[in-house]
């Protein structure tokens, strides 16, 4: 099965929601984040990806990283993504940029209905990151 190699962010608020995006073109919410590009670090990216993403400025220093996880890509049919994943702070207002299309602040324990991408649903929901 052909691997996407992403970052991807677990970004809470003051009421310890966490935060999910959903791309233009689709249905299934998840985590903020995106591709590498050639030769740039899993950190690097996140902090490139947020930006461009939601208008989020963050340090890479700012990143903690929780794991490297496996799951079926939510969007790409037949693909599994290889995501490095790290917390991210709340450094000032998000809003959807780029290819997102809408955001939203899930309670981690009882998100709701939404469609979840497996990489969140299978490895981040269970857990309580710090």
């Amino acid at each position: 099965m052909p691997v996407l190699r992403i970052v991807a962010a677990v970004i809470r608020d003051p009421h310890d929601r966490w935060l999910v995006v959903r791309k233009r073109g689709t249905t299934v919410f998840m985590q903020p984040g995106g591709k590498l590009e050639p030769a740039e670090s899993a950190a690097d990216a996140l902090v490139r990806e947020l930006d461009e993403e939601l208008g989020l400025r963050v340090d890479a220093a700012a990143l903690r990283h929780l794991g490297r996880f496996a799951a079926p890509a939510a969007n790409e049919a037949g693909f599994t993504v290889d995501a490095d994943v790290f917390t991210a702070p709340l450094t000032g207002p998000v809003a959807p940029l780029a290819e997102i299309e809408e955001l939203r602040w899930i309670d981690p324990a009882a998100p709701g209905d939404l469609a979840l991408a497996p990489l969140l649903r299978e490895h981040l929901l269970p857990r309580s990151p710090a």
